[in-house]
């Protein structure tokens, strides 16, 4: 397994593996990454200044990703940690630690000062690594993402 930026030929992979990870777990659909048009042209979509996608691949095949893009707010400080999903084989193994590190070095080597999260309540081993990293709950979400299904939003200084 490797962990590297996204490349053009990855969309579809990447693509796949969010969204099968949404029907996998039962997650909803609607107001939620699933169904962001940036999710079917990832490259594209973090292919801008301040912003980054690694995806962790093995035997060219990805099995999941994340990354780091400007939070549209007024505060060019905070980014927002994105799309960070693994397909089944991957989970439990250690690699969302890892690619979690990779994103805020990236996200502070990028001049962000806070990094900020939202994900859903199903999802309680990604909250447990959130928190265990130092991200911290909030009572309500920053800016807006589009994500209304998601209720738990977090912050972290970097």
């Amino acid at each position: 397994m490797r962990i590297r930026e996204i490349k053009i030929e990855d969309n579809l992979q990447i693509e796949s593996v969010i969204k099968s990870t949404f029907k996998e777990l039962g997650l909803p659909l609607e107001g939620t990454a699933y169904e962001d048009i940036e999710t079917t042209r990832m490259f594209e979509s973090y292919h801008e200044e301040k912003a980054i996608y690694f995806v962790i691949e093995e035997n060219g095949q990805v099995k999941g990703g994340g990354g780091i893009k400007s939070l549209s707010t007024k505060d060019d400080t905070i980014c927002e940690l994105q799309k960070m999903y693994f397909s089944n084989e991957l989970r439990g193994k250690g690699y969302g630690q890892k690619l979690l590190r990779i994103c805020l070095d990236a996200a502070q080597k990028m001049g962000y000062k806070y990094c900020y999260l939202e994900t859903l309540l199903e999802l309680k081993k990604a909250i447990k690594l959130y928190k265990k990293n130092d991200f911290k709950e909030l009572k309500q979400p920053i800016g807006y993402t589009g994500h209304t299904s998601c209720g738990v939003w977090m912050l972290k200084t970097i």
